[in-house]
Formats: structure tokens, C-alpha cells, sequence
């Protein structure tokens, strides 16, 4: 009764590891605009390869594991989601910031790099309408991070706290975070102090703090245009880690709450600066676009038309003809060219059958008006070309 019991404990528990294995879900609902991470522990998918190795046997297993993520029924993920994984031996994550409500079903699938088997995961991500845009953004780019190193939690809120003592405000809320490789950025050199760069962007219903509003003066934007090393201010400088340290010429103020783009920010100064009332520029005077459409198709179509004329009447009008050429040329040299060419024609007619007799062009050498042989022992004698008679004397 004990071993029976033992074992139908034993299957009942490989089948519901089986089930939950194969069939696993996990959801997740997030506002729209807020920054959505979900890592992919290596451990977990362990555990459906081998879910009584530990119980059982005692082995347990670090496996490189690679993953594969695509939306269900397609092949690549939503838009607004991204995947990485640095190395079989590292956790992925599944980053990005929904930008519209909506369901979306996203397959993973695990693939053990030891044994080769794979596993499924189905993971729901519900965005929900919940979160409206907040008024105040700004970007700031990290030099010496990845992308992986800054989605872990616990990273995440070392940057959040810099930046709310930056922003001198608690309500601070990450909205985005990208790869720089993603906005352009090259690939680094595979050595030790390179990075790729992560851009983070967060978002307040605080209007912007002095030392935030420090980066759109002209002595500062002076400094960066140079190259210069950027001065901050000791009371603006919160890296409590080196490693989380912005770059302030990379800073981009944006507050699509007012005006629904980047720049309002920089429009905003200006006005206040101004004192007065902005008046927008007039429109631009009609302009008359005729002699630019003389100049840039008619004048070339002219030139056009002359070339080919010229080029047709060099190549029909100036032909002289092979009648004409033939009168120019004295006989003596027609007949040496004729001559030539049914020499070409008869050795040409002879390379197929070689039981003809020799050609006449083998023989010594045969009268120019004639056609008959001279004899071979005066073959010497004979020139290639016979004079021309003229009543019987040698016309020169």
C-alpha cells in the first residue's frame, strides 16, 4: 500500500509539472506609458527541464539556456516590447513602454544548450488605459552601463533616487529606457571600461528643477557645442555611483503634456526671456517659379535636341559610301583587296574538305590579267603585283 501510494504520488506529480510546464501563463496588467520589465530567470525554465532531478536524484543542473520571445501567431514581438540576453548563462528581459490599451499574448520558448530540449511559456501583457501623459519628461543618457545592467530593480531605483534629488521632487516616475545601439550608437570595443550606453527617460507632474533647467542656457550649450568638460554646479551633482552618472550635454528637456513635442521647453525660455508677446512671422511671398523651369528643363532639353542633330547628321550626312570610296581608289589596289578577300574565301572553303586542288593563291605566282601561272622556275622573277600595260609599254 506504501509503494503504491509513493508511486501515484511520484505520476501525479510529474503530470502536474508536466501540465504546469507546458501550459504556463503569467499576466501582467500596466498602464499605458509606464515602463513595463519582465526578467526571464534562467532557474524557472531549469525547473521544467529537470522538475524531479533535485527531489530525486540530487543533481542540479546550471544549464545555458537561450530565449526565444515572438507574439503569438507572428514572428516578431509588439513595437513598443524589446528582448535581450547577453550570454546563454544570463537572464533576458522583456523591456518597453506600451504606447496604446491592448491585449497581447507573447510566447517564450526556452531552449536548453546542455540537453537541447525546449520549453513554452506564454506570458499576457494587459495595457490598460489607467495612466495619463505625464506633463514634464526629460532624457538622460548613462555612458558606463548596458542595457541588461540597468533593468534589474534594484538598478532601477539607484538611478530613480539621483534623479528625484535632481529633480527635487518624489513623484518621479521612469518612463522609458532604451539602448543607445537602438538611437544610433555604435557598437563599443570588447574591453574591459567600454559600454554600449542606455538613455533613460523619466517623467514628473513637477515642473523642472533649476539645476535641470541649467542645460538650456547658451553658456552651457556653449560648453557642450565646444567640447568642452561641462562645469555642474557641486548643489546639482547627485551620482552617489559612478556608474549611474549622467551625461549633462546629452540632457533633452520635453513636455508633451502642453504642446505634444520636444523643443516646448526651449520655446517656453525664449518667451520668457523676450518679455513679450511672441508674433508669429507672416507667410513667405508667392514666388514665381517659371525662370527656375526654364533654367533646369527647358534650357537642358534645347541642348539635348542640338546634340542629337549634330550627332545624326555626322552619322548620315557625312558618309561618303562604298561606291564613292571605290572611285577614289585606283584599280590596281581594288583588284589587290578583291583578291585578298577571295584568297580569305577559298582557305576558309578548303579548311572542311583537304581533297580539292591547291588553291591558285599557293602557286608561285599567276598573271594579274590572265589568270594564268607563270612558270615555276621564273616564280622568282615575277613581282607580287604586275605593272599596268599600256599599248604595250609599262604605264608608271
Amino acid at each position: 500500500a506504501e509503494s503504491f501510494g509513493a508511486y501515484m504520488c511520484y505520476t501525479s506529480t510529474v503530470c502536474a509539472v508536466s501540465v504546469l510546464g507546458a501550459d504556463a501563463e503569467i499576466k501582467f496588467s500596466i498602464p499605458v506609458g509606464k515602463l513595463f520589465t519582465h526578467e526571464l530567470m534562467r532557474e524557472t525554465f531549469q525547473n521544467d527541464f529537470e522538475p524531479l532531478s533535485k527531489l530525486y536524484a540530487g543533481r542540479l543542473y546550471d544549464d545555458p539556456m537561450v530565449f526565444k520571445c515572438n507574439l503569438q501567431n507572428f514572428p516578431d514581438l509588439p513595437e513598443w516590447l524589446r528582448f535581450t540576453q547577453r550570454h546563454p548563462y544570463d537572464n533576458g528581459f522583456l523591456y518597453g513602454t506600451p504606447t496604446a490599451p491592448g491585449k497581447s499574448i507573447i510566447e517564450i520558448h526556452a531552449i536548453n544548450k546542455r540537453s537541447y530540449e525546449t520549453t513554452r511559456q506564454l506570458l499576457i501583457i494587459n495595457a490598460v488605459a489607467g495612466m495619463y501623459e505625464l506633463p514634464f519628461q526629460a532624457e538622460f543618457f548613462i555612458k558606463l552601463r548596458d542595457i541588461e545592467r540597468v533593468l534589474p530593480s534594484p538598478v532601477q531605483d539607484e538611478i530613480k533616487q539621483d534623479l528625484q534629488r535632481l529633480w527635487k521632487t518624489e513623484a518621479l516616475e521612469i518612463v522609458n529606457i532604451t539602448n543607445a545601439l537602438d538611437r544610433g550608437g555604435r557598437v563599443p570595443l570588447p574591453l574591459a571600461g567600454h559600454f554600449e550606453g542606455v538613455y533613460v527617460k523619466v517623467g514628473s507632474e513637477q515642473y523642472f528643477s533649476d539645476c535641470l533647467l541649467m542645460v538650456l542656457t547658451a553658456e552651457h550649450q556653449k560648453q557642450c557645442k565646444a567640447g568642452a568638460k561641462t562645469r555642474i554646479p557641486g548643489e546639482c551633482n547627485f551620482c552617489s555611483i559612478p556608474s549611474n552618472c549622467i551625461t549633462w550635454c546629452k540632457i533633452e528637456l520635453v513636455s508633451p503634456g502642453i504642446c505634444g513635442g520636444p523643443g516646448t521647453i526651449h520655446l517656453e525660455m525664449t518667451l520668457s526671456t523676450a518679455g513679450g508677446e511672441f508674433n508669429p512671422p507672416e507667410s513667405p511671398p508667392s514666388r514665381d517659379y517659371f525662370p527656375d523651369y526654364i533654367v533646369t528643363v527647358i534650357v537642358p532639353l534645347i541642348l539635348a535636341i542640338i546634340l542629337c542633330a549634330l550627332l545624326a547628321y555626322i552619322m548620315f550626312c557625312r558618309r561618303e559610301g562604298v561606291a564613292r570610296r571605290n572611285d577614289k581608289t585606283d584599280q590596281i589596289q581594288l583588284y589587290h583587296h578583291h583578291t585578298i578577300h577571295g584568297d580569305t574565301e577559298e582557305l576558309r572553303s578548303m579548311a572542311g574538305c583537304r581533297g580539292v586542288r591547291p588553291p591558285m593563291s599557293t602557286f608561285p605566282m599567276f598573271d594579274a590579267r590572265t589568270g594564268q601561272s607563270a612558270p615555276p622556275l621564273h616564280s622568282d622573277s615575277i613581282p607580287l603585283i604586275m605593272p599596268h600595260l599600256d599599248n604595250g609599254e609599262i604605264k608608271k
